[in-house]
C-alpha cells in the first residue's frame, strides 16, 4: 500500500506558494517543503488536521491511497 500527499498539487490549483501556507499555518517553511515532496514517510495527523482546515478541504482530497 502507497500513500501519496496531494499538497503540492493543491497549492497550485490554489494559487497558494508554499511559503504563504506556512504562514497561515504557523507551520515551519521546510515541514511544508517536506509535505510536498515525493518522499513523505511520516507525519503527524495534527499537522494534516491544521492544513486541511486552513486550506479548506477534506482529508480525503488530500492524501490518496493505493
Amino acid at each position: 500500500m502507497a500513500v501519496y500527499i496531494k499538497l503540492r498539487q493543491i497549492l497550485e490549483q490554489k494559487g497558494i506558494s508554499q511559503r504563504e501556507l506556512a504562514r497561515m499555518t504557523g507551520l515551519r517553511a521546510s515541514t511544508i517543503n517536506h509535505l510536498c515532496s515525493e518522499k513523505v514517510d511520516r507525519v503527524y495527523l495534527e499537522t494534516l488536521e491544521l492544513i486541511c482546515k486552513t486550506l479548506h478541504i477534506r482529508i480525503e482530497d488530500l492524501i490518496e491511497i493505493e
